[in-house]
């Protein structure tokens, strides 16, 4: 079997000390998952760390910097199985810097409440990833 292709994201809060809303980017592309939704993030380069490459995609997809919280580790060893290709590991995160826009692979940003995270059509791999941050959210909880 190849080795899965390891993608990462943030879960963008207003803040990480207790987050109360959840930043979603509405994909334009690929054509079979465009109006979809997903948390920002891509894959990590060659010879590129995790964290590097998150803050990378940050920038190029919304033009911000981000201070980046706690790991929310996956079910499979540790990441989130997306597609049969792909893996993902995601952090909360918090902007810092810059107001975010969908620059690159999206057309619409939207902030969900807790309760309101399932009002957008996610991506089939990250559903079982907004049901638990939807746990993690509705519990005030410190995500450093």
């Amino acid at each position: 079997m190849t080795a899965r292709r390891l993608v990462v994201a943030a879960a963008l809060v207003d803040d990480l000390a207790r987050p109360a809303r959840l930043l979603a980017a509405r994909r334009t592309r690929p054509a079979e998952i465009a109006g979809r939704w997903e948390f920002p993030g891509g894959k990590v380069d060659p010879r590129e760390g995790p964290v590097e490459a998150l803050h990378r995609e940050l920038s190029e997809e919304l033009g911000v910097r981000a201070r980046l919280g706690r790991e929310i580790p996956g079910p499979d060893g540790g990441v989130w199985p997306i597609t049969p290709r792909h893996v993902l590991r995601l952090w909360f995160g918090t902007v810092v810097a810059g107001d975010p826009a969908p620059l690159v692979e999206h057309d619409e940003l939207r902030w969900l409440t807790a309760d309101g995270l399932f009002e957008v059509d996610w991506l089939d791999g990250d559903v079982p990833i907004v049901g638990r941050l939807a746990e993690l959210l509705r519990d005030p909880v410190d995500v450093h």
